[in-house]
């Protein structure tokens, strides 16, 4: 891994160029909001890429050069290639960090590492979401609060369909009574890869201080301990081996 942690900030891109509304609030892109946040850290160097750039922004050598990929979709999931989520599955589990945030539960790439449905309820009334931070110790939720609130959100509610986390670090209550596990964390291969609800495009939720920095810091949790591709080699015996059949 270089001295700095390599982002690569990837997003859909269509409902900003769609939505007056969306294009209003992130007028250069989700992703250049998010890698905004992330470039003013010392430790980070930020990339972008997006899902009509030719192989979406994720060439072998993007990916080579990626530490930590972040992943925002809604509106195309269907559209983004197989052959490129295979080859994000492979650099994950060879040690690259994913985070998938708020709509990417549906992404091929996050269903693809979990092997489930990653299916929840929705409720779009911009309603008070309150993150309780239920594992203060963690990397992830350094420098917050016991709690922090967003003033208007898009609700996702339980039962999310995910494998059972390794680690749940925030749980969301909305103000119309749901709850859900907003922060969760896996292990695949030798990758590490964390979900994060907050971030409907038609408010501002990238620009809050608290939701930076807890992508900041997930960065810093995901990022590659060992760079080591998944093969499955015949080996020779170190030892002489005697008890032969």
């Amino acid at each position: 891994m270089s001295a700095k942690i390599r982002v690569t900030v990837w997003n859909e891109f269509r409902h900003e160029k769609k939505h007056a509304e969306v294009k209003a609030v992130y007028p250069d892109g989700i992703h250049n909001c998010i890698a905004e946040g992330l470039s003013s850290a010392p430790d980070i160097s930020c990339r972008t890429a997006t899902q009509d750039e030719p192989e979406h922004g994720l060439t072998e050598k993007v990916l080579a050069e990626t530490d930590v990929l972040t992943w925002w979709g809604h509106l195309a999931h269907d559209e983004v290639s197989d052959e490129i989520v295979k080859r994000v599955q492979k650099r994950v589990l060879a040690g690259m960090g994913l985070i998938c945030l708020h709509s990417a539960h549906f992404s091929k790439i996050l269903r693809t590492m979990l092997g489930t449905n990653c299916s929840l309820k929705w409720r779009e009334a911009g309603e008070k979401e309150r993150l309780w931070n239920i594992e203060p110790g963690h990397p992830i939720t350094a420098g917050i609060g016991e709690y922090f609130e967003l003033p208007h959100t898009e609700m996702y509610g339980e039962r999310f369909d995910i494998p059972t986390p390794d680690k749940v670090v925030f749980i969301s209550w909305f103000e119309g009574g749901e709850v859900f596990r907003s922060g969760c964390c896996w292990e695949r291969g030798h990758g590490r890869i964390f979900y994060f609800r907050p971030g409907h495009e038609t408010f501002p939720i990238f620009r809050d201080e608290n939701i930076r920095k807890v992508i900041l810091n997930a960065c810093r949790w995901a990022a590659p301990r060992v760079n080591m591709a998944d093969n499955c080699p015949n080996v020779k015996p170190l030892e002489p081996i005697r008890s032969k059949a």
